[in-house]
């Protein structure tokens, strides 16, 4: 196969497709996002038989457990795909919307109005899920996408492709308003990135090193994230209970996620009371904890944590902790360590709690919660396109509007420029 013909075919079909997604009734890509639901529910069977197929060439290329955890499709992942195109179907368009209108003393009235971007490029790893939420969500948005899964997946983002393109035809819109790359080959990678004339942005989902090379050699805008290192901070006024139940979700839920607290920050208040009985419910799911010198104090079985684990995501059921000494120390470690992604407090004051929400530097900050939300599902999203630590156009859980622009838009009666 000659990769840059094929691609630029692929970039071509999707321009054109954009075009007519557009103009497309919102009934319309309702339509085609339930069918593709209801697809995905009548196949499941199929899309299993699918996955484990990618799942045992997996294990045989000796994939890590975080990936062996994302490449997993399950009954519940399955129901939870159709169940979230659903919720797209069920979200208002955004597209066409008009506002922000504004009479001028020359008698003109302007406004904007929210517009699909155009075609999206999607580069994802073992994350089978990304090909039915990324569909759904540039569908109702109006935009085209290609798809590119990692091989990985392979046989599983083809099954769920095809199932995607009886939706669309099924709803009468081109089945070229989403294409999956369909070959392995990384060169397919490169040419996408670089078809300015086709592709008018870029969404990287997957390791830090597929994300910084695509960042690097893009030509095309990127909407990224390179790292999820999630902060908890428990203050010396939070509620014990409360604090224990988020520290302990937002770790052990599950360990792969980019949402997944990588870090515990405790007031040195209340270190000597929540950390035991924390710790013991990481020791009983096998959770390695690593600790500054006054969280050793504490618990002397954990390990010496170094400059870099404070600066690592790992994915993994490992933990670093770090006793603080109050509220300023815990917001300048966040700002200093943290990867902009999600980072939360907990506490029952709400001064603290505000200072908190207006001085940490991330996309998401939450109060009295697990950072395992920060999700677009979660959100109220339907789904989410991936999740943006960048500060320009999306930032957070990129979902239909972070899809979309604005343009302007005028309305006068004949007014001329004096």
């Amino acid at each position: 196969m000659d990769i840059k013909q094929y691609m630029q075919g692929v970039g071509r079909d999707a321009r054109a497709a954009s075009r007519a997604m557009a103009k497309a009734s919102t009934g319309a890509k309702n339509a085609a996002l339930n069918a593709i639901a209801d697809a995905i529910v009548r196949d499941a069977g199929a899309l299993l038989a699918a996955n484990a197929q990618d799942m045992d060439q997996a294990r045989a290329d000796g994939l890590d457990a975080a990936l062996l955890d994302r490449l997993q499709l399950t009954d519940k992942t399955i129901a939870t795909m159709a169940e979230g195109l659903r919720q797209i179907a069920a979200l208002p368009d955004p597209i066409g919307n008009m506002g922000d209108f504004k009479y001028r003393p020359s008698g003109i009235q302007v406004g904007k109005m929210r517009v699909p971007l155009g075609v999206i490029g999607i580069i994802y790893e073992a994350r089978p899920n990304v090909t039915a939420d990324a569909a759904g969500l540039c569908i109702k948005s109006g935009n085209a996408t290609i798809l590119r899964g990692g091989r990985e997946a392979f046989h599983c983002n083809q099954a769920i492709a095809k199932l995607v393109k009886e939706g669309l035809e099924v709803a009468g819109l081109p089945a070229a308003a989403v294409q999956i790359v369909e070959t392995p080959d990384r060169s397919a990678v490169g040419e996408l990135i670089t078809m300015t004339e086709f592709v008018d942005v870029i969404v990287p989902r997957g390791g830090k090193s597929l994300i910084a090379r695509i960042a690097a050699d893009a030509r095309v805008p990127v909407i990224k994230h390179l790292d999820g290192i999630c902060h908890v901070y428990i203050d010396d006024e939070a509620d014990p209970e409360k604090a224990i139940r988020i520290a302990d979700n937002a770790k052990t839920h599950r360990y792969a996620p980019c949402n997944t607290m990588e870090t515990l920050l405790v007031n040195a208040t209340v270190a000597e009371l929540i950390l035991p009985p924390l710790a013991e419910i990481y020791r009983a799911k096998g959770v390695e904890l690593r600790g500054c010198p006054a969280t050793r104090d504490i618990l002397p079985d954990a390990i010496a944590a170094t400059e870099e684990d404070w600066r690592t995501e790992y994915l993994a059921p490992i933990l670093s902790i770090k006793v603080v000494a109050d509220l300023d120390e815990a917001i300048d470690h966040i700002n200093t360590y943290g990867s902009h992604h999600t980072d939360a407090i907990v506490t029952e004051n709400y001064t603290k709690s505000r200072r908190f929400l207006r001085e940490v530097d991330s996309a998401s900050v939450m109060i009295n919660a697990s950072t395992r939300f920060a999700d677009g599902f979660e959100y109220g999203l339907g789904a989410e396109i991936g999740i943006s630590t960048d500060k320009i156009h999306a930032r957070g859980p990129v979902g239909l509007e972070g899809l979309t622009s604005e343009k302007w838009i005028v309305f006068g009666d004949g007014e001329i420029r004096v």
